[in-house]
């Protein structure tokens, strides 16, 4: 391939991308009172979140009502056509239903759009065209069009499908946010996996807590050596009543050494760090790697609500239990 037939792939893509997200920040302009009314429909529902849609609508569709699930807020894909054929079972009168369709005028949407007027459930179109049946019926219709599709033929559903799955998420995120979903709440739909781990695993699940040395501000930088060496580089610094005042690392050491030949007599309150960082009893494992990542450290001492040392935990640990 020569540079001219790469530079044409290349600039080809970024134009695909631009138009992409030229279209959802066209979105951004258009939220207002429907979006707003949307929301409160779903967050009424007393049952399930009926979505539908056919061809590259029904896949978009699909993941829709995964994301939907995933959040708290159970929802299930139905099939237009599947619908009028005993599909239709599963709509119940307290559902809400996401119908999908650019033109608004999907033929194969009008039967099952059709029943849900007659069984009362409100619907929420997600639509190139808020004019269209499908818009003028739906109990509020949000505008997903676009200018153009990314199909250089104007004709393969991309830049469309990509502003109406953005509207789902919005719709999903903006929900779980108003019905007060939490990180815990998340972990209990998603038990499995390195995802479970994250969600719930603690760090005095993993922190070393028996035996782990911890000196007083008196202590010498020679009490200090042994520790280090044996517990990975870190060692708590605390006060009379085992709260801790700082922490003691083996660059500390390191660099003292450098600095001062008589290190090994100089006080451990000259040399620790006198606002380290702390990892809480009952903290996600996972919030101690962001914060182990985010300052370049390699392990954190856990300390109760009254700063009382309880042990440490090391990043080395926290990779094995699988939250890295």
């Amino acid at each position: 391939m020569d540079s001219h037939d790469r530079n044409e792939l290349l600039d080809e893509a970024r134009r695909v991308l631009k138009a992409e997200g030229k279209a959802i920040d066209g979105l951004i302009h258009r939220l207002g009172d429907n979006f707003v009314r949307a929301v409160d429909t779903l967050a009424a529902a007393r049952g399930r979140v009926i979505v539908s849609g056919i061809g590259k609508s029904g896949i978009v569709g699909r993941k829709i009502a995964a994301t939907f699930t995933s959040t708290g807020t159970p929802a299930t894909y139905l099939h237009p056509v599947e619908g009028l054929h005993g599909d239709l079972g599963i709509v119940g009168r307290g559902d809400v239903a996401v119908l999908i369709s650019k033109s608004g005028i999907t033929s194969e949407l009008a039967g099952l759009l059709d029943y849900l007027i007659r069984l009362g459930v409100p619907i929420i179109a997600l639509t190139g065209d808020t004019g269209s049946p499908l818009g003028k019926a739906a109990t509020v219709a949000l505008d997903c069009s676009v200018e153009e599709e990314a199909c250089p033929l104007d004709l393969a559903p991309t830049t469309s499908t990509t502003a109406t799955m953005a509207m789902g998420d919005a719709l999903a995120v903006v929900l779980l946010q108003k019905k007060g979903f939490q990180v815990e709440d998340f972990a209990q739909l998603h038990p499995g996996g390195s995802l479970g781990r994250k969600l719930t695993l603690r760090v005095e699940e993993v922190m070393v807590e028996e035996g782990y040395p911890s000196l007083g501000e008196d202590a010498l930088m020679r009490d200090c050596i042994v520790p280090l060496a044996e517990m990975r580089g870190t060692v708590p610094i605390v006060d009379e009543a085992g709260k801790v005042v700082g922490v003691v690392t083996a660059g500390d050491l390191t660099r003292l050494m450098e600095r001062n030949e008589g290190f090994l007599d100089v006080p451990v309150r000259e040399v620790m760090t006198r606002t380290p960082k702390l990892a809480r009893m009952g903290e996600l494992a996972s919030a101690a790697v962001h914060l182990m990542e985010k300052h370049r450290i390699m392990a954190l001492p856990v300390v109760d609500d009254d700063q009382r040392l309880k042990g440490i935990v090391h990043l080395h640990d926290l990779m094995r239990s699988g939250v890295v």
